[in-house]
């Protein structure tokens, strides 16, 4: 939104030239993965539900990102080679959510990570598929395995790309094959064993690899592990029923092995037919509500360009009555959210639908997660429309030479007007938002990863980008809602590194600010101020609404989380 604020900062160029809980589970910091005892449940599937940890009465946190010295990737059970290949690029050690993952998607559980920004997410879930796609040949398989992440943007897929090709053999080369299909980037030449897409790009490759969808039904078949990276943003809003209609087909492909598995010599079951119906019929989960699969007008696109072809944009006809008791089948494939926030107040959160989806999955908690990271420093400045220039220019200054700053703004618009503050004052910055083509904010991301300086961006850029050495977060604008008030704070102070915040805030968003706040002070998640999003918004429309004089402008309606 367009705060109070903003026609000031333009005019200052001109003059010048932000039911119940599923049990998580935390790590002690001075406990050792060794310790946790297995809970299995005897269904048809054996589980793990929960992990307990031996604690001691020493509650001392002596680290609050890295485990236990006793602690290594060979004790979680990674193999050598890979062990060896991690420590080659610094990872010497697991962090406490990679340690506290890692043994339970190797044992090949249905797993949701939720902790907070920096704890180690993603090598919590690739070092696991490396190892389990390295130690699978194709002699003990009919056809090599591969694995799936879904991002919600091109940005995010480049970055776990960049990440996975970082984790090299002796020789410098990549352990695995690992592609990103999104945006402009077709299939790659040579199949991936690890492909990196967005949920509308990978369905419209699916809806347009083969005319017979032979092709499509043997991709859907080799997907053994997918994982859902950013699960909150995935499973809400306009991805919701793209990424519910990949969920049916997966499922529907493990029911299909396990029917034709378990069908009688007699009476055995055509796979190439009933693969088929992946892509003709409405694949309907007994769980699933039909509301939720069919595409509605305005999600037909994942912001990056990767609009759904009007064949998919087609709801699905249902062609069997799939309304019965639901199906114990065998399993064949490894479902592991992961996400940063994870949001169960309201009655379709993105914890809500894992919960009714994957009842049965190992939930994994960061100790940090929804709360204020004791190694990040907080200022919170009030602000007037004749003081936030000042106090902006003041923040920026203070930290100027510690290499980087990141300044965030709610709007395009907002972003703009801060960029022109800061070069006015002789201040060089990146500008970061999606107006911008997908190759500046590339280009400029690259360059302020590796010349430091001042980013000037949207909320583009709060979810998931891993930029080192973050050494200050500024909050012209402050956040329209918690969520993005924590993805926000957690582009510093990330692996290990203290941080700086400084959060500049005005009447209109100051409930919002006490209820962060005093969450802060009493060391309690902030999760009391997620539901309260809507009545922060009618507050700020009230407010926030155009005077007399031209020197405010209307609060724009875009406070979606």
């Amino acid at each position: 939104m367009i705060l109070q604020r903003s026609i000031p900062i333009l005019s200052f160029c001109k003059s010048t030239s932000l039911s119940s809980s599923p049990k998580f589970l935390f790590l002690p910091f001075n406990s050792s993965p060794q310790t946790f005892r297995f809970h299995h449940h005897h269904h048809h599937r054996s589980q793990i539900r929960a992990f307990t940890a031996t604690t001691t009465t020493d509650e001392k946190e002596t680290d609050t990102f890295f485990a236990d010295d006793t602690v290594s990737w060979t004790s979680l059970g990674v193999v050598d080679r890979l062990s060896q290949s991690l420590s080659r690029i610094g990872l010497n050690r697991p962090s406490l959510i990679q340690a506290l993952s890692i043994p339970p998607i190797l044992h090949g559980h249905d797993v949701v990570v939720a902790a907070e920004t920096g704890s180690g997410k993603t090598h919590g879930y690739l070092v696991p598929l490396f190892h389990n796609l390295s130690t699978t040949t194709n002699e003990t398989v009919n056809r090599p395995h591969k694995s799936l992440v879904l991002c919600p943007n091109v940005m995010l897929c480049e970055q776990v790309v960049r990440m996975a090709n970082y984790i090299c053999n002796d020789n410098g080369e990549p352990l695995l094959k690992v592609a990103a299909v999104c945006g402009r980037q077709g299939w790659p030449v040579h199949e991936p064993n690890i492909i990196v897409s967005t949920p509308a790009a990978l369905l419209n490759y699916l809806h347009a690899i083969d005319p017979e969808r032979r092709r499509r039904a043997d991709f859907i078949r080799d997907v053994k592990h997918v994982v859902f990276d950013e699960a909150d943003m995935l499973l809400c809003g306009s991805f919701q029923n793209q990424v519910i209609r990949l969920i049916n087909m997966f499922r529907f492909d493990e029911k299909l092995l396990s029917r034709a598995k378990n069908a009688s010599p007699e009476k055995p079951l055509d796979l190439e037919m009933e693969s088929s119906m992946l892509f003709e019929v409405g694949v309907h989960d007994e769980d699933m509500e039909p509301s939720s699969i069919s595409i509605h007008e305005g999600d037909e696109d994942d912001g990056n360009g990767n609009s759904l072809k009007e064949a998919e944009r087609q709801p699905f006809v249902r062609k069997r009555d799939w309304r019965r008791a639901r199906e114990i089948y065998e399993r064949s494939k490894q479902y592991i959210f992961v996400a940063a926030t994870l949001p169960e107040n309201g009655k379709r959160t993105a914890g809500g639908e894992l919960k009714r989806l994957f009842p049965e999955a190992t939930w994994v908690s960061g100790h940090y997660l929804h709360r204020h990271n004791p190694r990040l420093e907080q200022k919170w400045v009030e602000v007037t429309v004749d003081t936030q220039v000042d106090v902006l220019i003041d923040a920026v200054n203070q930290t100027l030479s510690k290499n980087r700053t990141m300044v965030f703004a709610n709007t395009v618009e907002a972003v703009e007007a801060v960029t022109q503050v800061l070069q006015g004052k002789g201040i060089d910055c990146y500008c970061y938002h999606s107006e911008t083509s997908l190759e500046e904010r590339t280009r400029n991301l690259v360059d302020f990863q590796h010349q430091g300086g001042v980013f000037v961006c949207t909320d583009a850029a709060a979810r998931g980008t891993d930029i080192p050495n973050v050494s200050h977060v500024i909050q012209a604008e402050f956040a329209t809602s918690a969520v993005d008030f924590l993805h926000r704070v957690g582009r510093t102070a990330r692996a290990g590194q203290p941080g700086l915040v400084t959060s500049m805030y005005n009447e209109s968003n100051r409930d919002l600010v006490a209820a962060v706040r005093h969450a802060g002070d009493l060391c309690q998640p902030v999760e009391k101020a997620f539901s309260r999003k809507r009545s922060f918004r009618k507050k700020l429309k009230k407010r926030g609404r155009v005077g007399g004089n031209g020197d405010m402008v209307h609060v724009e309606d875009r406070l979606a989380a």
